[in-house]
């Protein structure tokens, strides 16, 4: 897909995007340091230039899952709700439909089309809550 749009796969890009497949859900930051931990030379910007340019080509999504950087993952993978505990910091994932009866009435009553991709719901998960 690099290549179709004139630009090089370089092996920055590429340990990054790999990055971002292995982790699953990762701050640029913690991309970074994935990467880092196979080349040293990537610096954080080329990782923040670099996920702008997959999300561009469709490669990667992102979210925000807290107040900090956006969290980057794989675009082939299915959309997804993420549930994000205050108490662990675990991110879960649900399947979109759960927020249908909240898109239908948006839809209905405003014309408002969600993007269910980006939809990220805060609170606490089960093991957080019996402690």
């Amino acid at each position: 897909m690099l290549r179709e749009r004139g630009l090089r796969l370089t092996p920055q890009r590429q340990l990054i995007l790999e990055a971002v497949h292995d982790l699953g859900h990762a701050t640029p930051e913690q991309v970074h340091t994935a990467v880092r931990e196979r080349v040293a030379g990537v610096n954080i910007t080329t990782v923040y230039r670099t996920l702008e340019l997959l999300e561009e080509l469709g490669l990667v999504n992102h979210t925000h899952l807290s107040h900090g950087s956006p969290t980057y993952h794989a675009a082939g993978e299915d959309q997804h709700v993420h549930l994000v505990c205050r108490g662990c910091g675990s991110i879960d994932e649900v399947d979109p439909t759960v927020m249908q009866p909240v898109t239908d009435r948006l839809l209905a009553e405003r014309g408002f089309r969600v993007d269910v991709g980006h939809v990220s719901l805060f609170g606490v998960c089960g093991q957080c809550k019996e402690l």
